[in-house]
């Protein structure tokens, strides 16, 4: 956009952020190729560093970064803090110790309740006050997140004088305030507020950074940018209208048509598909503007511009483009079907079917701001044209109407434009021919049939109705985006374990028949993982691989002086680079084997992802060279499918469907035939169990973030889905980021007990705790 060349700022924070690499990449989502996941929650950070503001709050920056540059990024907001005087509260994930150590404060949230706030060197202090000592080789982080959990707290008791019983939340958080620290907090919170003391720039005045000229200005650049950007749409749009007027033309040909009453109605239907035609193609700004509100709803409530400065240049923009679109159609039909010659109505009919564009692109945004879902505005969008037509004056005449309907006439935007370009049309001089018997003229005679007005000033009533359609969405639009937010309802997906645990962690009693639970999978420790000798708390492998319903082949994967590489980019090109081709994996060897669980890791942008799709065969473009074998015969991809699975870092499922339905579906297609219905509905209930989801098999999944599993949950999910296929190698894309200490504990038991059954499972990982680190074998 032309800040990275005028700003100072902007080329510091991509330095400090390391987005300098791919500055000119495009950011991409799940279905456009862009930067990596990493690298796109950089530039969600990046984006709010930029500006001004001296308060910054932070949610989660660090997932899919690795330790290195999260240190940076911390180290960096520190300093930055420090010396410019502001304030930062920042939420991490499976914080590294050296990270964690760089904050001055610490805010222990656990259940609702503040449980410890103040500085970061007294936060141990109270734990051991409260009868809890963090163990040596154990982060700090890790240990706050899991001393408050039920299920983790007996481990880090230390009073050996006293037995050990739970402390809930509540003790927690009311032993606080009797602390020297939690008094000093509410000491100083008793001390009125001085307003004297404050200096008059400490508060903004004005509700954006800049003026109403130059948010119009920012907002209009990046909206031709878009479009620039998105031009293929355009094209498209406009080839359809081509293919629709050659349809036109072919069907309404003149030399076939002649100039009397029955003919007339004839026009009048090519009419009708003319306002049809134009109205139906603003019919993709609906889809349009639905993919853009997730990023309009995080940027106006982050007061970056108000609603207005998004619309009008939406509108604006829009507006030549439908000159070239409308154009295409007019200049091509017009003189081929035989309307009236006349240039004047000729330009009339043109500007009219201009009017009729913009009203229909307006009117689909206002429904796609009204329904912010992709699935409720395409129900809303058919419907509302659909109604507009049926009471728009040609499928059902004006006369022919109900009058308990005649209303829905009046205020179709069709009826009017109906009126108006029929008028134009049959006004004109072709059609004035007096019928015998009468004394109409063909024109009005057409007219009249149909129930259409006769008076000349129907064109111009139709076309400021219109200009007055397109004006009310435009205004409706900017109102929804003002007043309406993002539909979010987040409601997690509980188990009735987990909300005994909730209850009991909030108020230190347990619920009526709530008991300890000695099962394997409660009590095991996230410590208790590494340890190979315990079997992973008494789950041996070989019992685990006896008791499996479909049995597999364990498998192992070697790779030998892997390459792989893609064709230039021009870009680097033109920076004069001479080869032909871009190295990405450089001679790469090694070996995966059954039963040992391998972690791949490297920094942001190593080839950690790149190494995992070439070895899964998931790479479609690129050049690959080197041996990929498997257990010694020579990989083939049709078969290699059949015996993998690959766990993506992002965690894509259909939302209406329940967990166990999500399982049955990828089972029924991925298992052999000779499975019989019994056999997959027991190897289905195995799996749940494995992964721990059974007491949520019928938990909807939801959508990540609005409703239904949680990040967590997901993960397992993910899994299980690839575990259904009875794969012997698993590849699994950073499963535990995202996730705090607890949650990738979770992920972690379920991957070291697919790893047990004696699958070849390989996982990339980013910032491990030392419990997770040492839960690989290699």
């Amino acid at each position: 956009m032309g800040g990275q060349e005028s700003s100072i700022v902007t080329e510091y924070i991509l330095k400090i952020l390391g987005l300098d690499i791919c500055a000119d990449t495009l950011v991409g989502n799940e279905m456009l190729r862009g930067i990596s996941g990493g690298q796109r929650k950089r530039v969600t950070t990046g984006e709010m560093l930029v500006g001004p503001a001296k308060a910054l709050f932070m949610d989660e920056i660090s997932t899919g970064l690795d330790s290195s540059t999260t240190y940076q990024i911390v180290n960096s907001l520190r300093q930055t803090i420090h010396i410019l005087g502001g304030t930062a509260v920042i939420s991490l994930l499976q914080p590294a110790p050296e990270t964690y150590n760089l904050f001055d404060d610490i805010i222990l949230l656990s259940d609702g309740q503040v449980v410890y706030q103040g500085p970061r060197e007294n936060v141990l202090e109270f734990f051991e006050f409260m009868g809890f000592r963090c163990p040596g080789r154990k982060g700090v982080a890790d240990f706050l997140q899991e001393v408050t959990s039920k299920k983790d707290q007996e481990q880090y008791w230390y009073r050996g004088d006293r037995p050990y019983r739970f402390v809930p939340v509540k003790q927690f958080a009311d032993a606080f305030r009797s602390f020297h620290v939690g008094k000093s907090i509410e000491n100083e919170l008793k001390v009125p507020f001085d307003r004297t003391r404050s200096h008059p720039a400490a508060l903004a005045t004005s509700k954006f950074g800049v003026s109403r000229m130059e948010l119009l200005k920012a907002t209009i650049d990046r909206e031709l940018l878009l479009m620039k950007r998105n031009a293929f749409m355009y094209i498209f749009k406009a080839v359809n209208l081509t293919l629709m007027a050659f349809i036109v033309m072919t069907t309404f040909f003149r030399t076939n048509m002649r100039r009397n009453v029955e003919y007339g109605t004839i026009y009048l239907g090519a009419l009708f598909f003319a306002l049809d035609t134009i109205m139906f193609n603003g019919f993709a700004e609906l889809a349009m503007t639905v993919m853009k509100l997730p990023v309009f709803f995080k940027q106006r409530d982050l007061l970056f511009f108000p609603a207005w400065a998004y619309t009008i240049p939406s509108w604006i923009l829009q507006i030549p483009i439908t000159f070239v679109e409308v154009g295409v159609y007019v200049f091509t039909t017009y003189y081929v079907i035989g309307f009236d010659p006349s240039a004047s109505r000729f330009f009339k009919q043109y500007l009219l079917l201009l009017a009729i564009n913009q009203m229909s692109s307006s009117l689909f945004r206002f429904i796609a701001g009204i329904g912010r879902d992709m699935v409720v505005s395409h129900t809303f969008g058919p419907l509302s044209l659909l109604a507009f037509a049926a009471l728009g004056g040609f499928i059902l005449a004006r006369p022919d109407i109900k009058k308990w309907w005649i209303w829905g006439y009046w205020i179709s935007p069709l009826s009017y434009a109906q009126n108006a370009i029929s008028t134009n049309e049959f006004l004109g001089p072709s059609w004035n021919q007096i019928v015998s018997g009468t004394n109409e003229t063909i024109g009005v005679t057409v007219l009249k049939n149909r129930g259409i007005f006769t008076e000349a000033k129907w064109y111009w009533i139709g076309l400021g109705a219109m200009v007055g359609y397109t004006l009310l969405f435009n205004l409706l639009y900017t109102l929804a985006l003002s007043v309406l937010s993002p539909l979010t309802d987040a409601h997690p997906s509980m188990s009735e374990e987990e909300l005994k645990e909730k209850h009991a962690n909030l108020t230190g009693k347990a619920l009526d028949g709530h008991k300890e639970k000695n099962s394997r999978k409660q009590e095991l420790e996230l410590s208790h993982i590494s340890d190979r000798n315990s079997g992973i708390s008494g789950v041996d492998s070989s019992d685990s691989r006896k008791r499996l319903v479909l049995p597999f082949t364990p498998l192992s994967l070697t790779f030998n002086d892997t390459k792989y590489s893609v064709d230039m980019p021009e870009a680097m090109k033109a920076q004069g680079v001479t080869e032909d081709r871009l190295l990405l994996l450089k001679g790469v060897s090694g070996s995966f084997r059954p039963g040992v669980l391998t972690a791949l890791m490297g920094v942001s942008g190593a080839g950690k992802t790149t190494l995992m799709d070439v070895l899964a065969g998931r790479k479609t473009g690129g050049y690959i060279e080197g041996e990929i074998t498997v257990s010694g015969y020579p990989k083939k991809q049709e078969t290699f499918a059949r015996i993998s699975g690959y766990c993506e870092q992002n965690d894509i499922h259909s939302p209406h469907v329940t967990i166990y339905e999500s399982l049955v579906f990828s089972a029924w297609l991925r298992l052999p035939a000779e499975v019989d219905s019994e056999r997959r509905k027991m190897f289905i209930e195995e799996i749940m169990d494995l992964v721990e989801l059974t007491s949520l098999r019928g938990a909807l999944v939801g959508l990540p973030g609005v409703n239904g599993l949680s990040t967590e949950q997901r993960k397992r999910l993910t899994i299980a889905v690839e575990l259904v296929a009875n794969p012997s190698i698993i590849f699994m894309d950073e499963p535990t980021s995202g996730l705090d200490a607890r949650a990738a504990a979770i992920v972690m038991r379920t991957v070291r007990n697919t790893v047990n059954t004696g699958r070849t499972v390989v996982c990339t990982i980013h910032q491990p705790s030392i419990d997770i680190f040492e839960a690989f074998d290699e």
